[in-house]
């Protein structure tokens, strides 16, 4: 749903799993730093808020969003991770650049999900400038980490 028409922070915790043994992996994008450690730290904070033991959270860094699906797989090949959250931040340039990075990202990682049968959760925020993208990263909508990590706790417990 567009986060205009929805605060990406609101959720229902009812009837969220127990994920007190479970393990993430965070795949964090170095391109726009601040912005994707302020969505990890909201996709962190969920996880950890319900229930997550950090040691059984694992963060992997990438150079860039076009790298999340490597560090993706890297991460969903341990037996040992349940669940992974992919987070970065592409914003539209003067190029098309960011439709072949979305589109290269979400169906990299939709293959990496359905290769290790294990959710791996798309948390690239998309925009036009870099205003919508802190908008989106703890702003006026929300943060796409906290959406992020409460689906990737509503997807393992597809799994239980």
């Amino acid at each position: 749903m567009a986060s205009a028409l929805k605060n990406l922070s609101d959720y229902n915790s009812d009837n969220l799993p127990d994920i007190s043994g479970k393990k993430f992996g965070l795949v964090v994008a170095e391109w726009n730093k601040e912005i994707t450690d302020t969505l990890c730290h909201g996709a962190y904070d969920t996880l950890i808020k319900h229930g997550a033991k950090a040691e059984n959270i694992h963060r992997n860094t990438v150079p860039g969003s076009f790298e999340l699906t490597l560090g993706a797989q890297l991460l969903a090949q341990s037996y040992e991770i349940d669940a992974v959250i992919a987070l970065g931040v592409v914003i539209k340039g003067e190029t098309k650049h960011d439709d072949y990075i979305c589109h290269a990202v979400a169906q990299g990682l939709t293959q990496v999900g359905l290769k290790f049968n294990k959710p791996v959760i798309f948390g690239l925020v998309t925009t036009n400038d870099e205003q919508q993208a802190w908008d989106r990263a703890g702003g006026k909508h929300g943060n796409k980490g906290v959406e992020a990590a409460v689906t990737a706790i509503q997807m393992v417990g597809l799994f239980s």
